[in-house]
């Protein structure tokens, strides 16, 4: 049985530059998991938690076999007991499906990155070796959200940030912190924070 890879989480709020840092690390040959994108790929997907979030959100959940994301959003803004009730039908599907992707790419790396803006919240993070948090001030966040998804207004922007863990929380908890503000370059980050793990594993 080959050894465990070790494994980087990278985590963040909204519009912090998860993704610009994830790609960074896939530059440097590390494979990365997207947790957020492969549960869209199972809410999609998977027959069994199709109707797991149909008995939660009623049939109006999917229209035409489509997951109905705008409902669901509209629903778990106002209620956030139902938040957590489609939290606990998803994240251990992804769960499930990361350790099978960790199993697939464990050989082709020094290490692996999961990418997740709920590492800490799902408490998938426990299973990691080390989290790293991107961090950047939260009109800058709310700036680059407005910028990727226009049709997103501040108030809803900062309902979402509301609705995270805080920042400082998420930076009080992690392993390593990635500066994304633009005071600090982000790819000497990056080779930095590479190095580090090389060297402890």
């Amino acid at each position: 049985m080959p050894n465990k890879p070790l494994l980087l989480g990278i985590t963040g709020g909204i519009g912090s530059g998860k993704s610009t840092v994830c790609h960074l690390f896939s530059v440097l040959g590390i494979p990365v998991y997207n947790a957020d994108e492969r549960a869209k790929w199972i809410v999609s997907n998977d027959p069994e938690i199709e109707k797991a979030i149909k008995a939660v959100f009623g049939a109006d959940a999917f229209i035409e076999g489509k997951y109905n994301k705008a409902l669901i959003a509209s629903i778990v803004f106002k209620w956030p007991d139902k938040l957590i009730e489609l939290n606990h039908i998803i994240h251990p599907a992804v769960g499930r499906d990361f350790e099978c992707w960790v199993q697939a790419n464990g050989q082709k790396a020094p290490y692996l990155v999961k990418e997740a803006a709920l590492l800490f919240d799902s408490g998938s993070g426990n299973k990691l070796d080390y989290i790293a948090v991107v961090h950047a001030p939260d009109h800058l966040r709310i700036q680059r959200v407005k910028q990727r998804d226009p049709q997103r207004d501040e108030a809803q922007i900062k309902n979402i940030i509301g609705n995270q863990m805080r920042q400082q929380e998420m930076m009080e908890r992690a392993s390593f912190l990635i500066d994304n503000s633009g005071e600090l370059m982000l790819i000497p980050q990056i080779i930095a924070l590479n190095s580090s793990i090389l060297l402890n594993i």
